[in-house]
C-alpha cells in the first residue's frame, strides 16, 4: 500500500470520518473513527498533511494531532463547501476537506493555543453575562412600570429601582410582586459581581501580554478590545494586509462589481461579530469625545464633518483594525499623526 500524504478529517462529537490519499491522489483510507480511536489512528500514521474545518473543538484536535508529528491546517467551512460532490455526507465532507487542504489558493485559520482560547472564553463569558444583565434590567424596568415606578434610562439609574424594591415601607409595590422583583434584584447583583470579576481577569491578562499593551495605545482600543484582538489573531501573517484583516472582521463594504463598474454596499458583517462590536463601540467613544472637545487629527475632523455619526464610527473602526494589524505584524506602538 502506498504511503498516505494527505488526510481530511470531518469532525464530530463521537463519530469522525477520515479520508486519506497518496501523493498521486489515490484513495487509501476511507473509514469512520470513534472519538477514542482518533489519536491512536494518527499515532500509527506517518507524518502527513491533515486538513480540518475550523469549527467547534477543531483547535483542540489540531493541537493534539500536531503533537503526533503531523502538519495540521484549519479551513473555514464555507470555503470547503465548494469541494463537496453532489450529496452531503460525512464521507463526502471528509473527501472535500482532503481536496481543499491541498489547494494553493486556500485560506487557512491559525491554530490557537490553550491560553488564547482561555482568554477568549473569558470574553465570551463576560459577553453572555452582560446580555443576561441587560435582560434582567429590562425585566425589572418593565415590571416596575406596571406599578407606575419609572426612572431615567441608563444602567446607573437602576440602583434607584433596587432601592424601591428593598424598601418594604413603599406601598406602591404589592407584597407578592415585591417577592418576584427581589429575586430578580438578587440575580442582577450576582451578575454584576461576576462581570466585575471577569473584567479584572481580562485586565490582569492584558498586563501580561506585550501585544495587547501595544494595541491599547491606539485611540478607540481599550484593554478589553486589545486583549480580544491579541487572543483572536494568532498569526497576523495570515492576512496579506490590514484591509484583509478588516474584511475578516466584517468592516469593509460588500462588492457587486461587474463589467469594470465598482458597486459598493453596506459592510459585509462577516467574520468575528464580537471584535466588530468592540471596535465600533470604541470608535463611537472617540467620535463623541471629538465632537465635544475637538480633535487634532485632520482625517477624523473631516470625517466627522462630512459623514453621519454611525457611518463615521464604522470608518474609524475599519482604520483601527488596519492599525491593529500593522502593530501586530511589524511591532511598535501607535503614533499620533502630526499636523502639517
Amino acid at each position: 500500500m502506498s504511503e498516505v500524504t494527505t488526510i481530511g478529517v470531518d469532525l464530530a462529537k463521537n463519530v469522525f470520518q477520515v479520508h486519506g490519499v497518496t501523493a498521486s491522489g489515490a484513495v487509501v483510507i476511507r473509514r469512520q473513527l470513534r472519538r477514542r480511536q482518533v489519536l491512536r489512528f494518527f499515532e500509527k500514521q506517518p507524518p502527513c498533511l491533515v486538513g480540518m474545518e475550523a469549527c467547534a473543538s477543531s483547535h483542540y484536535w489540531a493541537r493534539a494531532i500536531a503533537a503526533r508529528g503531523h502538519e495540521v491546517r484549519l479551513m473555514p467551512a464555507r470555503y470547503v463547501k465548494a469541494y463537496v460532490k453532489r450529496n452531503k455526507t460525512d464521507a463526502a465532507d471528509a473527501e472535500a476537506i482532503c481536496e481543499a487542504v491541498t489547494r494553493p489558493t486556500m485560506r487557512f485559520v491559525a491554530v490557537k493555543s490553550a491560553e488564547q482560547q482561555s482568554v477568549l472564553m473569558l470574553h465570551r463569558t463576560r459577553e453572555l453575562l452582560v446580555r443576561q444583565r441587560t435582560m434582567l434590567v429590562n425585566a425589572i424596568r418593565a415590571h416596575m412600570a406596571e406599578f407606575g415606578v419609572v426612572v431615567r434610562t441608563g444602567l446607573p439609574q437602576v440602583k434607584d429601582l433596587l432601592a424601591i424594591i428593598a424598601d418594604e415601607q413603599d406601598e406602591r409595590i404589592p407584597p407578592l410582586a415585591r417577592t418576584c422583583l427581589a429575586g430578580l434584584a438578587r440575580q442582577l447583583l450576582s451578575l454584576e459581581r461576576e462581570i466585575v470579576a471577569g473584567e479584572r481577569r481580562i485586565h490582569a491578562w492584558h498586563r501580561t501580554s506585550e501585544a495587547s499593551r501595544r494595541l491599547e495605545t491606539t485611540p478607540g482600543i481599550g484593554q478589553i478590545t486589545a486583549s480580544a484582538l491579541a487572543a483572536s489573531i494568532t498569526d497576523p501573517q495570515v492576512f496579506t494586509s490590514g484591509r484583509a484583516m478588516a474584511a475578516w472582521i466584517g468592516l469593509v463594504p460588500k462588492q457587486t462589481s461587474s463589467g469594470g463598474k465598482e458597486r459598493l454596499g453596506r459592510i459585509s458583517k462577516q467574520g468575528d461579530q464580537y471584535l466588530r462590536w468592540l471596535l465600533v463601540a470604541g470608535a463611537m467613544t472617540v467620535i463623541r469625545h471629538a465632537r465635544r472637545n475637538g480633535t487634532s487629527d485632520p482625517w477624523l475632523a473631516n470625517l466627522i464633518a462630512d459623514k453621519p455619526t454611525k457611518l463615521a464610527a464604522v470608518a474609524l473602526a475599519n482604520k483601527n483594525a488596519r492599525i491593529a494589524w500593522a502593530l501586530l505584524r511589524h511591532g511598535g506602538t501607535y503614533r499620533r499623526p502630526v499636523t502639517a
